[in-house]
């Protein structure tokens, strides 16, 4: 990853006179949804396209050192290697965009990883994830311990109490705080939208974690109700538009939490290029975050390349 956000100060003017116009948003994703997607290779194209873009994830409370490895492994050769070499895509580095952990799985990953080789960056959830609940200086040690350990990447929650509240400043000044412990890493903000009430609060939570210095805003920690849907990333997409038209920042978007099928992988991509152009259709600024979506858009290339289905003994699993 290349792009930093370096942050601004807060322009608390701005947040005030923020407003979304919900019945706006909600037509805009349905004609997102109802667009026709592409077909035959050129949705195989797209297809690896979305898998340079995923953070292949694994956050569960039974992670193990080997199910961490197998991760690693599926990462950095996500695709099987005649189906690539059938497309004349094997010599292409194709992999997954980084693999991501919880903290005391870092050093687990980066581990793997050099012993295969592969410079894939590990990103970690941290601060209390995924309530963002602990106190403030727990939340900073953890940032700090996954840096240690080797995380290039840390996804960071806010705490909701802050954006549900109004208190603007507060939630500036933790975000800036996380930001300055990253270092070097990339902080990608999760907003937990689905805790956040309304799309206007969505709005406001996005500008505030973006002037803080992130380099990503991300919808969902995949544990919340209501995760990643098409509306709330519209207006996501949209304060990252706005942000970057004010100050000449760009800054990543990703969408997380129960994105499964490569159907909606692709109507993520049209949703991207459609609404901040090109320079977003790579991983540097589009992330994908998911744990089963791979198997399914493996299992579309598969049926690209043979004509049929594979069962599912015929792909190995993250």
């Amino acid at each position: 990853m290349s792009v930093k956000n370096p942050g601004i100060d807060l322009d608390l003017e701005w947040v005030s006179k923020a407003r979304v116009n919900t019945q706006a948003v909600l037509k805009r994703a349905q004609q997102v949804q109802g667009r026709k997607v592409a077909k035959k290779q050129w949705q195989a194209a797209w297809l690896l396209k979305a898998v340079t873009c995923i953070d292949l994830t694994t956050l569960s409370g039974d992670d193990t050192p080997s199910n961490v490895h197998r991760l690693c492994m599926k990462a950095s050769q996500p695709v099987r290697r005649d189906l690539l070499k059938n497309m004349d895509m094997h010599d292409k580095g194709i992999t997954t965009a980084a693999v991501c952990v919880y903290p005391s799985r870092v050093a687990d990953a980066v581990k793997s990883l050099k012993a295969a080789n592969s410079s894939l960056p590990v990103a970690s959830v941290a601060t209390g994830f995924p309530a963002g609940q602990t106190p403030l200086k727990t939340r900073l040690d953890e940032v700090r311990m996954a840096v240690q350990d080797g995380a290039t990447e840390i996804d960071i929650v806010i705490n909701r109490t802050l954006a549900l509240t109004g208190q603007w400043a507060a939630l500036y000044d933790e975000v800036r705080q996380f930001r300055e412990v990253c270092g070097e890493a990339h902080m990608k903000t999760i907003l937990a939208v689905g805790e956040l009430g309304t799309f206007t609060n969505v709005y406001k939570a996005s500008l505030v974690s973006m002037m803080a210095g992130s380099d990503f805003i991300k919808t969902s920690t995949g544990k919340e109700s209501v995760n990643a849907t098409y509306p709330v990333a519209i207006v996501m997409v949209r304060a990252i538009r706005d942000y970057y038209l004010r100050t000449g920042h760009k800054v990543g978007f990703k969408p997380a939490g129960g994105i499964r099928t490569a159907q909606e992988a692709l109507v993520w991509l049209v949703l991207m290029k459609e609404e901040l152009g090109d320079d977003w259709l790579t991983p540097t600024l589009f992330r994908l975050g998911a744990s089963s979506l791979l198997a399914d858009i493996e299992r579309q290339i598969y049926h690209y390349v043979t004509g049929c289905y594979a069962a599912y003994y015929e792909l190995p699993m993250a």
